[in-house]
């Protein structure tokens, strides 16, 4: 077994506000651990997870005035620094419509995951113009990746309505534990008429969608925020990422 490296209690702790849902979460402490350059146990990042499946559901609150979840956003924002975090994430896309004013109270950082997707399209993917985006109704609501991206001049395309219900759908199986047959028939389908529609790439904008859909799965690139957001998260903290 590795001693710890003397420089390791330098680095930040990694705080997760998940439960949102927890398979997300479970997906996004596995993309953590599995980004990180790290040859021993001590080598890898210290995190904190915080999973509160009673986080009231946010397109509820964006789109039909349900219960607010920023009351337990904030209590598990709070239970996270208290516990030493030093940087806090949120895999949950929609949950980001309420990152302001997460951000005003919080004495840590927060990490953007829309914000860093954007960098690496901008990084990786330059000549990008159109994007294609499959996402909870709350998020396509809110505008959070049309605001973000028109910014750098990429336009985002929605699916049609009825494709929007399936992939609606999709993600509420996917969040009861479902992720074969029919929730990944109705999600790849959406990616697909998204490409045919015009997308040069597609956005997995809810953090259910990797559960089930992979590059492989398409002809076009396929930007994962959740991928992205660990790998930003692992640098910001001071660990190494694997290459």
């Amino acid at each position: 077994m590795g001693a710890a490296s003397p420089n390791h209690n330098k680095k930040k702790v990694i705080g997760v506000l998940g439960g949102m849902g927890p398979e997300a979460t479970a997906l996004f402490f596995r993309l953590l651990v599995r980004s990180t350059d790290a040859a021993t146990d001590q080598d890898h990042a210290r995190i904190l997870v915080w999973n509160n499946p009673r986080i009231p559901p946010r397109s509820e609150a964006i789109i039909s005035g349900g219960p607010s979840p920023l009351p337990a956003l904030l209590e598990g924002l709070t239970l996270l620094e208290r516990g030493g975090a030093g940087l806090v994430v949120m895999p949950c896309l929609t949950a980001h419509h309420f990152a302001s004013e997460l951000a005003a109270a919080a004495g840590v950082p927060l990490v953007d995951l829309i914000g860093e997707t954007l960098a690496h399209v901008r990084k990786a993917f330059p000549a990008l113009k159109t994007a294609g985006l499959l996402a909870s109704p709350g998020t396509i609501r809110s505008g959070l990746f049309s605001k973000a991206f028109a910014g750098a001049g990429i336009g985002i395309l929605v699916p049609a309505p009825r494709e929007q219900e399936a992939v609606t759908a999709a993600i509420l199986e996917i969040k009861a534990g479902r992720t074969s047959g029919r929730p990944r028939t109705l999600i790849l389908r959406a990616a697909r008429a998204l490409a045919a529609r015009g997308a040069e790439a597609v956005i997995a904008a809810c953090t259910e969608v990797p559960l089930v859909l992979r590059p492989a799965d398409l002809a076009c690139p396929f930007l994962d925020p959740m991928a992205i957001g660990a790998r930003a998260c692992i640098r910001k903290a001071g660990y190494a990422v694997k290459d």
